[in-house]
C-alpha cells in the first residue's frame, strides 16, 4: 500500500523551493497560481493536483515519486 503524507510533501516541496533560492512569489508565478496558494500547500492544508505537481516536478527538474514519496515506499 502507498501512503502519501501531506506533510512529507508540503515539506519536501518548501525544501526544493529554499534549495533553488526562489521566493513563494517566485514559484508561485512559475506555476501560475497565486502565493496564497503555495503558502496552502506548504503548509500542508492541501496537495497539489494532478497538473500542479507535474509542473512542480519539471520545475525542480524531479519525477512525481520523488515529490509524494518516501524512498522505501517508491523502491
Amino acid at each position: 500500500m502507498i501512503k502519501i503524507y501531506i506533510s512529507r510533501v508540503s515539506r519536501k516541496i518548501k525544501n526544493l523551493r529554499e534549495e533553488k533560492n526562489l521566493t513563494q512569489e517566485e514559484l508561485a508565478e512559475q506555476l501560475g497560481i497565486s502565493r496564497q496558494s503555495i503558502i496552502s500547500v506548504e503548509k500542508g492544508k492541501c496537495l497539489p493536483s494532478l497538473p500542479l505537481a507535474l509542473h512542480i516536478a519539471e520545475i525542480f527538474n524531479i519525477n512525481l515519486q520523488e515529490l509524494f514519496l518516501n524512498q522505501k515506499d517508491g523502491g
